[in-house]
């Protein structure tokens, strides 16, 4: 499996956001702004907090295996590729929901005299702090599961000449 790419979630961000901002436009001057929900920042949030949970447990066993500890629990290779594609999908998913979400609140910034804009904006906001929360700790999650680089194989898959 290959790394999260930076340049990957900022694309993803920068593409939905453009796209977002351009639909709530349009959408508002057909009638109303479908309303971001107080619910997303809240969920963002608590996946980012069960990605930090696994990646610190993760860290902690595999540390307590590697200084090989009396009773040490070892963690399952199975187990820790299951999270490693949990925070993967999740941190995809959190760039391109923190994408609609800013470039819905970038919109709304024009209109912040008006209470329920002003709101819908604030939880815009939290949504994408709570989004760049999941993203970084998807990366946290992905460097504590990295395998140490087997240094003794050549990448190519060619035999080393003598």
């Amino acid at each position: 499996m290959r790394e999260l790419r930076i340049r990957v979630l900022v694309g993803l961000f920068v593409v939905s956001g453009v796209l977002s901002w351009a639909g709530a436009r349009l959408w508002n001057s057909v009638g109303t702004l479908p309303s971001v929900p107080l619910a997303a920042p809240i969920v963002l949030a608590l996946i980012a907090v069960v990605l930090l949970a696994t990646a610190l447990s993760l860290r902690g066993r595999l540390k307590a295996q590697r200084e090989r500890r009396p009773g040490a629990k070892g963690v399952d290779p199975l187990m820790a590729a299951r999270a490693v594609v949990f925070g993967h999908a999740s941190a995809l998913v959190a760039a391109l929901v923190a994408g609609v979400y800013g470039g819905t609140g970038v919109f709304l910034l024009e209109s912040l005299e008006f209470p329920a804009r002003r709101d819908q904006a604030i939880y815009a906001g939290f949504s994408v702090l709570a989004a760049i929360g999941v993203i970084a700790a998807a990366i946290f999650l992905e460097r504590v599961c990295k395998l140490p680089e087997d240094d003794d194989h050549d990448n190519t898959g060619a035999a080393p000449a003598e």
